[in-house]
């Protein structure tokens, strides 16, 4: 890789704000908020909507549409045309 033209890449926490959350990775994106971390040092926080603890498909709340169901009683409510 060129040297220069990259973003710097580090430790930043991630906190899911809706499930009271958070995770340290390496990213790119950086903050001006910091939080301690449980080995004691300080890393940019980021907070974020939702992540994998508070998203539905995850936590088995996804609801599934009936598309097919919906197809069939529009036909027999308004006939099927062609």
């Amino acid at each position: 890789m060129r040297k220069g033209i990259h973003p710097d890449y580090g430790l930043v926490v991630f906190r899911d704000r809706a499930a009271d959350y958070a995770f340290l990775t390496r990213s790119t994106l950086t903050s001006e908020k910091t939080v301690d971390w449980e080995d004691g040092n300080a890393y940019p926080v980021v907070d974020v909507e939702i992540s994998h603890v508070s998203h539905p498909f995850y936590t088995g709340t996804a609801r599934v549409l009936d598309t097919a169901g919906r197809v069939e009683r529009f036909e027999r409510r308004y006939g099927k045309q062609g």
